[in-house]
């Protein structure tokens, strides 16, 4: 259930960005998954939108419906590919969509992608609150967020679960930590970095997904089938914003592997599995047993 409320001017709008990202799905991870310099072999692994990078979408898109009005911009950094990324978000309700890429940003880490996504986000402009999810699934870092908050120079909500308020200039969220839940009060602009428990994002809307169906990056309509052309002059909508380094004006030798401290030595598939088995009763005796036996071993306590 939404607890979503607004204690002021209903006619209020936020401009809203969106970082997303496209992942490989780490469920299936094989031999190939990984390149001889450290690098993520994508091409191998079926690619899908970061969860909780659709938490944070859900967000956004909950902004927009108490404020009618709102912008919803997703920026995601990849291959080509990753335009899907974007698509993805317009069948959603997002309203526009920015992928970066170029070559220089390959193999970057969270320092670089941060550093990219920070001048992608200068040149977007005028933004009242940034939101992603906590972490990706290909590497469970949880930085970019912080450091994007970081180079911009704005206040950071880490660990979000809901927005509870959104005043002029003001937001109240509530954090989902170990121990409990926390609600805090922070100035817009804003990143806010959101869990996996907040809400599932809605699915797709029909209506949007025939709307956007043929929207494509300025690359992927140079391979355009040329019966579809003439839509990308009478429908701009359909024109997805494609940036390089230079288009954000990024300097190269913070992008990509040169600006990338951290080296991934080794990618592997960790399978669980239960090598020994205890059966116990109803009784009493056994399951304080067990319990003695799993705080000695500090399994639990």
């Amino acid at each position: 259930m939404k607890t979503y409320t607004n204690e002021t001017d209903e006619n209020m709008v936020f401009n809203i960005i969106v970082l997303a990202k496209q992942v490989p799905d780490t469920r299936n991870v094989g031999k190939d998954a990984m390149k001889a310099d450290g690098t993520v072999n994508r091409a191998a692994l079926p690619a899908i939108f970061n969860p909780e990078d659709l938490n944070a979408l859900e967000q956004a898109l909950d902004i927009k419906d108490r404020f009618p009005g709102s912008k919803i911009t997703l920026l995601t950094m990849g291959p080509g590919r990753a335009a899907d990324i974007l698509r993805e978000g317009l069948f959603r309700g997002a309203d526009d969509g920015v992928l970066l890429t170029d070559r220089a940003f390959a193999g970057a880490d969270t320092l670089a992608t941060s550093y990219a996504l920070s001048m992608a986000i200068r040149k977007i402009g005028k933004f009242d609150i940034i939101v992603a999810g906590r972490q990706a699934i290909d590497g469970d870092t949880a930085q970019v967020g912080p450091q994007v908050a970081e180079k911009l120079g704005i206040p950071q909500v880490t660990y979000a679960e809901n927005i509870e308020k959104l005043q002029k200039g003001k937001i109240t969220v509530k954090r989902r930590l170990d121990n409990g839940v926390e609600v805090v009060e922070a100035p817009l602009p804003v990143v806010l970095t959101v869990n996996g428990s907040a809400r599932p994002c809605r699915p797709r809307n029909a209506k949007l997904l025939m709307k956007y169906k043929h929207a494509k990056t300025v690359t992927e309509r140079q391979v355009q089938n040329l019966d579809y052309i003439d839509i990308y002059s009478s429908r701009p909508y359909l024109n997805l914003t494609e940036w390089s380094v230079e288009d954000v004006e990024a300097d190269k030798v913070q992008c990509g592997l040169s600006g990338s401290p951290t080296k991934v030595k080794k990618i592997e598939n960790v399978v669980f599995q239960a090598k020994e088995s205890k059966q116990l009763t109803d009784d009493d005796y056994d399951i304080e047993e067990l319990m003695k036996e799993l705080i000695e071993s500090h399994t639990i306590g």
